[in-house]
């Protein structure tokens, strides 16, 4: 791979365990949530990178390391072969006009007291980009492009006056204003009916062709994964136990995790399945996943003795990625 638009090494973000006063006076152990540990990826120039995963596995603390709405303790992220983790103020300023977020609530997301055109506007006011004028034609021009008409009245109305697709087109119009070249897009349709997601990440797939937008793609549902996806990442309490390119992965599918996530898709053709071969797995979570040893341990059902240390993603066939010790090197 060559230059890649973003770039992520070694990333790691722990948040300690509080400890009751009882605890730190008998000096116990401070513990941590390994919330991000040791991921790293690469997404090429106009490519839709997806990171997969149940929540809680870490998916959107990665996508706010990568904007730095929160620091890392360890690690890269690169932009432009610019290490972003490095910035000053000025510096990380010019990044987030070339970086934005789509959220996976419209509504929370955007401030109901505003009028939409005001709302798409924001990003313009705060970064005094152009007049009044050009702010205004600027905004009519994107919701065109997001497909919200009659813009006239698009643009004067308040947000709980729009349905649920209309305000996540809003926030798609809200993170295009500023011509960004790269765009995370937090489980962006997981609160849609059915009926209007083919819609929008249609929309997402249109706006990327025409601007050469890459996407960092969230999500827990592979079906809309495998829709909009090139390369797929998955994750499971922190780390990337599975990755390559977007069928190799669901279509052949080698970590346990990764198989029972596939199994678990509802098909309406019991033979149209990615996988035929279905995983139970177990339920049990406890605080070993904590303390070393592979995260999946407790609930796979191929769980064996060296499962107790750490595994290594090791690339098992040509760029598909996998970490489990059921796969030799």
């Amino acid at each position: 791979m060559v230059n890649p638009v973003v770039k992520v090494q070694g990333l790691r973000k722990w948040f300690p365990i509080k400890r009751s006063l009882l605890e730190i006076i008998h000096a116990k152990v401070e513990g941590f949530v390994k919330a991000v540990d040791d991921v790293n990826f690469n997404i090429e120039k106009g490519n839709v990178f997806v990171l997969a995963g149940e929540s809680g596995s870490g998916k959107t603390t990665v996508a706010r390391l990568i904007l730095r709405a929160i620091e890392p303790d360890a690690g890269s992220v690169f932009f432009d072969n610019m290490d972003i983790t490095k910035l000053d103020n000025n510096d990380l300023k010019k990044f987030r006009i070339n970086a934005q977020m789509i959220h996976q609530d419209p509504y929370a997301s955007i401030d109901p007291r505003m009028r939409i055109l005001e709302i798409v506007m924001e990003p313009l006011t705060a970064y005094k980009i152009g007049s009044k004028k050009e702010k205004e034609e600027s905004v009519m021009k994107t919701l065109e492009e997001v497909r919200l008409e009659p813009v006239n009245d698009i643009a004067y109305r308040y947000p709980h006056m729009l349905s649920g697709g209309q305000r996540q087109r809003v926030a798609l119009a809200r993170a295009l204003i500023l011509k960004p070249k790269f765009i995370v897009a937090d489980e962006p349709v997981s609160m849609l009916d059915i009926s209007i997601r083919a819609e929008i990440l249609e929309l997402m797939q249109n706006l990327q062709k025409k601007h050469e937008i890459t996407y960092l793609y969230i999500t827990h549902d592979l079906s809309t994964a495998r829709y909009i996806g090139n390369d797929i990442a998955i994750m499971y309490l922190g780390k990337i136990v599975e990755k390559g390119p977007i069928d190799k992965v669901l279509l052949n599918p080698l970590h346990p995790y990764t198989q029972a996530l596939i199994d678990a898709i509802s098909e309406p053709d019991p033979n149209n399945r990615f996988v035929e071969k279905k995983i139970r797995i177990k339920n049990e979570m406890g605080k070993e996943i904590m303390y070393g040893g592979c995260n999946f341990e407790l609930r796979c059902p191929y769980a064996m003795d060296i499962c107790k240390t750490e595994p290594e993603l090791l690339e098992v066939e040509e760029s598909h990625y996998v970490s489990c010790f059921l796969y030799p090197k």
